[in-house]
């Protein structure tokens, strides 16, 4: 039900999860959520700070998209309000936010991330409820102009989903930006192409099995997977005339 063919995942930590009472359109928003993201939040108590780990992984040090997503979870009422400020990882997002039964989002189109991401919502002093948070958005920014081979994106991706346990940043594009390519995974730039020339998952403590298509990945030079708990046979390597190094053990 998401016009914009988002994935949305359900998170909970240690705080408290509440229900919502009152729904909301999701034509009053101009990225459009699903009406769903908002059944649900997670909140703290009266005049209580609320912290969330989230996203739960670890993101590449660069600059993303950030969209947070709040609805006041109680019946509409004149005399009663929930007002908070919003930090990530320490830094001012948005102060006094007001939130109502008809919801708000608030974003960033370039907010800097790295590492763990820690938001924290902080209740004004005169506020008569505690604050929460329904939704999130955090999209990596890749710069246009330069692109990733089809061919060794599919092949990397199918490598991803044959991973009971890829590393957290396989997602997106795996070279692009260069600085912030898959874990393991090393590439070149010819014009505007970029090639995956290494991967490198030595004792990264991963299972899973080796697709076919890895014989795709012409350019590759050096494959260290050892130290892993692979099953299924090694694929077939015919067409990978430049590796120099096949460590599988």
């Amino acid at each position: 039900d998401d016009p914009y063919y988002r994935l949305w995942q359900p998170f909970t930590d240690k705080n408290e999860v509440v229900s919502t009472q009152t729904s909301v359109s999701s034509s009053d928003f101009w990225n459009k959520p699903p009406e769903k993201a908002f059944s649900k939040a997670i909140a703290a108590g009266v005049g209580k700070k609320l912290e969330i780990q989230w996203p739960s992984g670890s993101l590449q040090s660069t600059r993303y998209y950030v969209s947070l997503y709040f609805q006041d979870n109680r019946a509409a009422s004149a005399n009663s309000w929930r007002v908070f400020s919003v930090a990530v990882n320490g830094k001012t997002f948005y102060n006094n936010l007001n939130v109502s039964t008809g919801g708000v989002t608030i974003y960033s189109a370039e907010w800097p991330l790295s590492g763990p991401t820690k938001i924290t919502l902080t209740p004004d002093a005169k506020s008569s409820a505690g604050p929460l948070i329904n939704a999130g958005e955090v999209y990596q920014i890749l710069p246009f102009g330069r692109r990733t081979l089809a061919k060794d994106v599919a092949v990397m991706e199918e490598l991803a989903r044959n991973l009971d346990n890829p590393p957290l940043d396989w997602v997106g594009d795996p070279c692009l930006p260069q600085e912030n390519s898959w874990t393991g995974v090393s590439c070149s730039i010819k014009d505007t192409v970029a090639r995956v020339i290494s991967l490198d998952l030595t004792n990264a403590g991963i299972s899973g099995t080796l697709p076919l298509t890895i014989d795709n990945l012409s350019t590759l030079h050096h494959l260290w997977l050892g130290g892993n708990k692979f099953s299924g046979s090694i694929p077939e390597m015919n067409s990978l005339l430049k590796l120099e190094t096949l460590y599988v053990l």
